[in-house]
């Protein structure tokens, strides 16, 4: 019953973060639990999947759930080093048991040829030290920016009278930016120098690249900081961001709570959205930002729809203004970010919202008028009238220069595949965070259905006596650990026997 599981999790995770809300003075400096255990919830939950794929059809899982499966529980010994796996146990990065299972029985690296292998040929995993060295000296760069930032900027001045009285709005919105890279700082430094143990120790291991005769070691990459930095739209820059929780999101919330042979609805969205808002904490400022985020990204599709056809045609072709438009995309999404997530830094509603009024809610007016104009009364001679400036479409292929039937073939292929792509990266929100028009493209029909599906499912858990179905899964939880023991103990046993025969 791996839901069962997974609310088993959260409930404990919940329990954590009420009480270091409520019950504890918080600290910036202090590092509290809750950071460990949400790496522990993605980890256990995953694993739980994983064990329920491995007993049931395998017809309606994913390529990449498929990868994942435990056909046998392990026993307590290899299950304990996968969950305080000490390289990444406090910061992450989080991976599945299947890629742990693998590194620790060596068939991660049957792909590195003999040529590549270390001087000890017993050894599998590959030379990595260059390759962590890097991640850890980029982690201790970012962790050097993170140490001088407070000589620039603060978020204690932000809420000094000072910080309006003598600056004016321009300077204001790029101090709140310096600010908000100054968040990101710490994580960028604990994720590398985190990515970098994982290389060193073997499990970032993704494979060798027979063109380039070089390792790929991004298997738990957790972050991409160059992305995030030059980012132009929101997507790219959540894509860029805590990557291991996107995978978790997808593919153990968002996925699983579609029916059996359709796309996930209303009720996975709505499902996966409330997950990464509670799995992050239960303070107001993560809920505030999570909540202007799916504006953003909304707001940021309807520019892209309208806007960028004026720069750049179906076919990629590019206008001589198309510069102009990179810039001025990264100049406001970084803008709006530094905006959107002040309170995930700052937790307290009445201070966030302070923060927002000292440049004068800029972003939650910009985004009330992007509705406006392209939602309201006007929005169609709006459309209309920008798509005037559209560059015009590419002309149709001549008949002399038409595809074979074979050629046409594989165009549509790959046309299928990178379709299918597309549209699975639009579907899935990104971080748990979904767009407005994505949740308005839900019929009431669709969404009535999944409500009347959830009020039954509640009635059939009454009157099937559900309660004792969840002591029924515990006892077999208590019996499966007791199993785990006892086969860890003859296998302890086996191995004193033979040595002490030798």
């Amino acid at each position: 019953m791996p839901w069962v599981n997974f609310v088993f999790l959260m409930l404990y995770l919940s329990y954590h973060h009420i009480r270091e809300q409520f019950f504890s003075v918080y600290d910036p400096h202090v590092v509290d639990i809750t950071g460990a255990l949400m790496v522990m919830v993605m980890k256990l939950s995953s694993f739980g999947w994983s064990v329920h794929d491995g007993r049931n059809s395998k017809d309606l899982l994913t390529s990449y759930t498929k990868s994942r499966i435990i056909k046998k529980h392990p026993n307590l010994l290899p299950y304990l080093g996968y969950a305080f796996f000490y390289a990444s146990l406090l910061t992450g990065p989080a991976f599945d048991y299947a890629d742990y299972d693998r590194f620790i029985h060596n068939t991660l690296f049957e792909d590195v040829p003999e040529s590549r292998r270390p001087g000890k040929r017993k050894r599998r995993i590959p030379r990595s030290g260059r390759a962590a060295l890097k991640k850890t000296l980029q982690g201790f760069f970012w962790a050097f920016l993170f140490t001088q930032a407070p000589k620039f900027v603060t978020l204690e001045y932000v809420f000094q009278p000072e910080f309006v009285q003598q600056h004016g709005f321009i300077y204001r919105i790029f101090y709140l930016w310096v600010l908000y890279v100054s968040y990101r700082l710490k994580y960028y430094t604990i994720w590398l120098i985190a990515e970098g143990a994982c290389i060193l120790c073997g499990i970032g291991y993704n494979g060798y690249d027979s063109q380039t005769d070089s390792f790929k070691w991004d298997r738990v990459q957790n972050i991409d900081p160059w992305a995030f930095e030059t980012g132009q739209n929101v997507h790219t820059c959540l894509e860029a961001w805590n990557m291991n929780t996107n995978k978790w999101l997808k593919h153990f919330i968002y996925m699983r709570l579609a029916k059996k042979g359709k796309k996930p609805g209303f009720k996975s969205t709505l499902a996966t959205f409330a997950t990464s808002a509670f799995w992050h904490g239960t303070r107001p400022g993560y809920y505030m930002t999570f909540i202007m985020g799916a504006f953003l990204q909304t707001v940021g599709k309807i520019f892209r729809r309208n806007f960028r056809p004026i720069f750049v045609d179906k076919d990629g072709n590019k206008s001589k203004a198309k510069p102009l438009y990179d810039v001025t995309c990264y100049f406001v999404t970084q803008l709006a970010f530094s905006f959107v997530t002040q309170p995930f830094a700052i937790l307290e509603f009445s201070k966030s919202w302070h923060c927002w009024s000292t440049v004068n809610y800029y972003v939650i007016i910009g985004t009330a008028l992007t509705f406006l104009v392209f939602r309201g009364p006007w929005s169609h001679q709006v459309t209309k009238f920008l798509s005037k400036y559209h560059m015009s479409a590419p002309k149709p292929i001549h008949r002399d220069s038409q595809f074979n039937k074979t050629e046409s073939e594989k165009v549509a292929r790959a046309l299928n595949s990178y379709i299918s792509r597309d549209r699975d990266l639009v579907d899935s929100p990104t971080l748990g965070v979904p767009s407005l028009d994505y949740l308005e493209s839900f019929e009431g029909k669709d969404i009535d259905e999944e409500l009347k599906e959830l009020v039954e499912t509640w009635y059939k858990f009454k009157e099937t006596k559900g309660d004792l179905g969840l002591k029924v899964a515990y006892n077999n939880f208590v019996a499966e650990i007791q199993r785990i023991v006892s086969d860890t103990r003859a296998q302890a046993s086996e191995v004193i026997d033979s040595k002490k025969q030798q």
